[in-house]
């Protein structure tokens, strides 16, 4: 059956087909006959109780340079109406913005299946989510005290420190055992920031690779090991990190056992998870990546079997 797919994402024309994981999906949902409409998170409006969109019907192929072209006008969709299923996609920051967004597509769900449930990634950000699973991390202090952050330094050793809204990277500070400028660095995050920093244990085996893993409804899908550029500790494909071919090791299947159920009950279909040397760090729902480096390695299809999640949960609903 055909579905009506309105995806919220960045602008359309900067996308780098060559690793996209929204752009990905959305060639996959053309090619299963899919109709698929464009428009940003800005967009988004209510009124009476009613979710809309100004967005605007568009065809998509695989040419760098010419990968996409309007169907249309743009024209405001009644997202509970109008559309069979909403792809939140847009990228972080998870700031106030993000959450309108997660408030207004919650509205829509009870009419049409948003992916990923939005009131599940309001509830599940990547740096605080990932708590829940204490055994599975590096020690792991969240507070906004210079004196916890110089205590738990002494206790575990090199630290690092980040924002726990931040993404891609941005702000990760590795902060070594006689390093002074902890106490500079507490202030500078106080004064940019209003929440809570996070100081983890440094694991000097990220020079080894920075796992990323794909789940689907709770399965692990594949992975790709995301090695760091030298001089960095971040290996972040958008801070320069590499992407290399990996297969899941027994710790990793472990951990996505642990995790899998409570995601496929959430809602959170498409989930990307990082892991250093068997370490848990962060559980990405907002708008996670890989896929497409992921089927390039291995051969396989990630975008279909997330469709066919997606397709088997609006099946269900009808």
């Amino acid at each position: 059956m055909s579905l009506r797919i309105a995806v919220q994402m960045d602008p359309i024309e900067a996308v780098n087909i060559g690793g996209d994981s929204t752009f990905a999906l959305m060639l996959e949902a053309q090619k299963r006959g899919h109709s698929l409409h464009h428009y940003l998170a800005t967009a988004l409006s209510a009124e009476n109780g009613r979710v809309r969109a100004r967005a605007r019907p568009l065809t998509v192929r695989p040419e760098k340079g010419a990968h996409f072209a309007w169907a249309g006008d743009t024209a405001t969709l009644d997202l509970g109406e109008d559309a069979d299923v909403v792809l939140m996609r847009q990228d972080p920051p998870f700031d106030m913005g993000y959450i309108t967004a997660t408030h207004l597509l919650e509205m829509v769900q009870p009419e049409t299946l948003v992916v990923n449930d939005p009131a599940e990634v309001r509830n599940a950000p990547e740096k605080l989510f990932v708590l829940r699973y204490p055994d599975l991390m590096p020690p792991t202090l969240v507070t906004r005290s210079l004196d916890e952050a110089m205590d738990f330094r002494a206790r575990h050793g090199a630290v690092v420190v980040k924002p726990l809204y931040g993404n891609a990277g941005t702000a990760v500070f590795l902060i070594d055992t006689a390093d002074g400028n902890l106490p500079a660095l507490v202030e500078l995050f106080g004064t940019v920031w209003n929440e809570p920093f996070m100081v983890q244990a440094f694991i000097p085996q990220v020079s080894a690779g920075d796992k990323r893993i794909v789940l689907v409804d709770g399965e692990p899908a594949g992975a790709i090991n995301r090695l760091p550029k030298s001089g960095e500790i971040r290996s972040n494909l958008a801070a320069g990190g590499a992407a290399h071919a990996t297969e899941l090791t027994p710790r990793e299947a472990e951990i996505c056992a642990r995790i899998g159920p409570e995601l496929k009950a959430r809602g959170l279909v498409f989930v990307g998870i990082d892991v250093i040397a068997g370490h848990l760090t962060e559980i990405n729902v907002t708008s996670p990546t890989g896929i497409v480096a992921i089927d390039r390695f291995n051969g396989t299809n990630t975008p279909a079997r997330i469709w066919d999640a997606i397709e088997a949960r609006h099946a269900a609903r009808t």
